[in-house]
C-alpha cells in the first residue's frame, strides 16, 4: 500500500498539496470530486497511474464529444446515464452518493474535463435517481449484471459513499469486469475490506480526514485489501 510519501513521486506537488487540502472535508463531496477531476490527471498524476495499469489508454487526438442522454433497458427498467469523450478512449464509470446524481458530474464540470483528457466517460443516474426508474433491485448483483449492458469494456469505477456498497461486490467476485477503483469514502469498507483481500485491481482511496460519518481509518484498511492502492 502507498503512503503519502510514494504519492509525491507519483503526483505534482501542486497536485497532492490540492489534494490534502480538499480532502479534509468528505462532508464536501463536491470538493472531493473535483480533485479528483481535476487536480490528478495530469500524466504524472495519480489518476494516470490508476487507468494506466490496465491495456487501453486514453484517446488525447480524438475530439471530445457533446455530453449525451443515454438510456438503457436492465432487467426491463430505465437506466439514464450521461455520456462523453471519444468512443476509443479508455472508460471511466461515475457512480455517486445519495444526495447527488449524474448531474452533478456535469455541473462540477467533471464529464468535460475527462473527456478533453481523451477518456470515455459515463455518469450513472442509480435506481432512484436522476432519470433512473425506481424498483426494488439487487444490490448484490446489480453492477455486474449491468456493466454488459452499457457497452464500455472494462471501466474504471469511480464510486463515492453509498454507491461503494454497490461495487464492492464486483471487485469481491468479478475483477475482471473493471480496470480500475476509485473509492471517494465508500459505504461497506468495514463489511467488504475483508472479503476483497488480495483484489488485483489497482486502486485509488479518497478519504477526508474529518470524517464523521466513515471514519478516516478505514482508508488504510481499504488500500490495504488490495495489491496495488494509493490513498490520498
Amino acid at each position: 500500500m502507498g503512503n503519502l510519501v510514494a504519492l509525491r513521486r507519483l503526483a505534482a506537488p501542486q497536485s497532492l498539496e490540492a489534494a490534502r487540502l480538499l480532502a479534509y472535508r468528505i462532508g464536501s463531496t463536491f470538493s472531493l470530486v473535483r480533485v479528483i477531476a481535476t487536480t490528478l490527471l495530469a500524466p504524472a498524476s495519480l489518476f494516470w497511474m490508476l487507468v494506466s495499469t490496465a491495456s487501453g489508454s486514453p484517446d488525447p487526438s480524438g475530439s471530445a464529444a457533446a455530453i449525451e442522454d443515454s438510456v438503457v433497458n436492465f432487467e426491463g427498467h430505465k437506466i439514464h446515464s450521461l455520456r462523453a469523450g471519444p468512443e476509443t478512449g479508455r472508460s471511466v464509470l461515475l457512480l455517486h452518493g445519495a444526495k447527488f446524481d449524474a448531474e452533478t458530474w456535469r455541473s462540477l464540470g467533471t464529464l468535460d474535463l475527462l473527456a478533453d483528457a481523451g477518456y470515455r466517460v459515463i455518469a450513472l443516474d442509480l435506481p432512484g435517481f436522476g432519470k433512473s426508474e425506481t424498483w426494488s433491485f439487487d444490490r448484490v448483483h446489480f453492477l455486474e449484471r449491468l456493466l454488459p449492458e452499457l457497452g464500455i469494456g472494462k471501466p474504471v469505477v469511480l464510486a463515492p459513499s453509498m454507491s461503494g456498497a454497490l461495487t464492492f461486490p464486483v471487485l469481491e467476485t468479478r475483477p475482471e469486469l473493471v480496470s480500475g477503483f476509485i473509492g471517494v469514502a465508500p459505504a461497506g469498507t468495514p463489511r467488504f475490506a475483508a472479503r476483497v483481500k488480495g483484489s488485483p485491481v489497482p486502486a485509488l482511496i479518497v478519504w477526508g480526514d474529518q470524517d464523521a460519518v466513515f471514519p478516516v481509518s478505514q482508508a488504510g484498511l481499504l488500500a490495504a485489501s488490495f495489491e496495488h492502492a494509493n490513498v490520498v
